[in-house]
C-alpha cells in the first residue's frame, strides 16, 4: 500500500515537471516572438540604405581618392546639352552690335573674294566707258576714275561699289571705283580701266601693264542714296544702295516675320520676288560688318533717294 502511494507521487511529480517545462517553453516562444518582432527588417532597411546615402551626398561628399571632392552636380556643358526638365535655361548675354540696331561686330567672313588689307596682282587693261554706266547699274558717272572687275572677283556684283588702289610697276597709282564686269577672257586680278584711270598710270597706247591693287575704305563724301529697280511694286520690286564707301555685304528688308535677307543679281539689284519688305525699312551691311537702318524710302522706281547714312572708313 505505501509502495502505491509512493508511485501515485512520482507520477504526480513528473506531471508537475511536464506542465512546467511545457510552461516554460510557451514563455520562451513567446519572448523570442517579442523579440523578434521589435527588431527592424532588414531586407527593407537594406533596400533603404542606397536612397539614404544619395540623398545625403547632395550635401556632403566623401572625399575621392585623390583627396578632392567630388561633386555630383552637372557640369555647365552637360547643362547646355541637356537640360532637365523644369530647369530653366539661361538667357543670351546680348552683344553690343545686337544692343545697337547700328553697328554690327567686323568679320572677314562677310568680304567676298576681295578682302581688306589683302594685295592681289594682276594686270591692267584699257576700255572706252563712254558716260561711266556698266553691269552695276548706276547709271552715268560724274568721276570717270572707274574700272570693270574681271569676271572671277566681281562675284555676282559683290565688287560693284568698292574703291581700289592700284599700283603700276613705275610708281604711278590711281584710285578706281567699281562700276562694270570685265568678262572673259579677263583673268583674275585683271582689272579693264577707263581711259581716263588707265593714263593715270602709262600711255593709253601700251594698253596692257602689271599692276597690284588692293581695297581701300576712303574719305569719300556724301551718303549712300537707294534706289528701285524700274517696275518695282508692293508685289514684285528690286532695290539698290549707291554712293556706299565700303562695299555691301548684303541688303535686308524688314517683313511682318522680321528682316530678310534679300538675293543679290549680277546687275547689282536685290530682289524681293514676293513683294515682302518692299516699301518699307532697309538694312545694309558693309564687308566691315557695319550695319544701317534705313527708314522712310518711298516705293518709287527709278528715282534715286537720298539718306543721311554713310558706312565708317577703315
Amino acid at each position: 500500500m505505501q509502495e502505491t502511494r509512493q508511485a501515485a507521487r512520482q507520477r504526480r511529480r513528473r506531471r508537475r515537471l511536464m506542465v512546467g517545462t511545457t510552461a516554460g517553453l510557451v514563455v520562451t516562444g513567446l519572448l523570442v516572438c517579442l523579440v523578434m518582432t521589435m527588431q527592424p527588417d532588414r531586407e527593407e532597411d537594406a533596400g533603404r540604405a542606397p536612397a539614404t546615402a544619395v540623398a545625403n551626398s547632395q550635401e556632403s561628399h566623401p572625399p575621392t581618392s585623390s583627396g578632392k571632392k567630388k561633386s555630383l552636380a552637372p557640369s555647365p556643358s552637360e547643362i547646355s546639352a541637356s537640360p532637365s526638365a523644369g530647369a530653366k535655361k539661361p538667357k543670351a548675354s546680348l552683344s553690343p552690335s545686337s544692343a545697337s540696331p547700328r553697328k554690327a561686330p567686323a568679320t572677314s567672313s562677310l568680304a567676298g573674294r576681295i578682302r581688306p588689307k589683302s594685295t592681289y596682282q594682276g594686270v591692267a587693261t584699257v576700255y572706252k566707258a563712254g558716260v561711266g554706266d556698266g553691269a552695276c547699274s548706276y547709271g552715268p558717272s560724274g568721276d570717270m576714275m572707274i574700272a570693270a572687275m574681271n569676271t572671277t572677283d566681281y562675284e555676282t556684283s559683290a565688287a560693284c561699289g568698292a574703291y581700289v588702289l592700284v599700283r603700276a610697276a613705275n610708281g604711278a597709282s590711281v584710285t578706281v571705283r567699281i562700276t562694270n564686269e570685265c568678262p572673259l577672257p579677263c583673268a583674275p586680278g585683271q582689272l579693264d580701266l577707263s581711259e581716263q584711270a588707265f593714263a593715270e598710270l602709262a600711255p593709253v597706247s601700251t594698253g596692257r601693264i602689271a599692276i597690284t591693287w588692293s581695297l581701300l575704305s576712303p574719305s569719300t563724301p556724301g551718303t549712300i542714296s537707294i534706289r528701285y529697280k524700274n517696275g518695282s511694286s508692293p508685289y514684285w520690286c528690286g532695290i539698290q544702295a549707291i554712293g556706299h564707301r565700303n562695299p555691301l555685304a548684303r541688303l535686308e528688308v524688314r517683313t511682318g516675320g522680321g528682316w530678310r535677307q534679300l538675293t543679290r543679281t549680277d546687275y547689282n539689284y536685290f530682289l524681293s520676288p514676293d513683294g515682302s519688305g518692299c516699301g518699307g525699312a532697309i538694312r545694309i551691311t558693309d564687308i566691315y560688318g557695319e550695319r544701317l537702318t534705313i527708314d522712310g524710302i518711298a516705293l518709287r522706281p527709278e528715282v534715286v533717294q537720298p539718306t543721311r547714312f554713310q558706312f565708317a572708313r577703315h
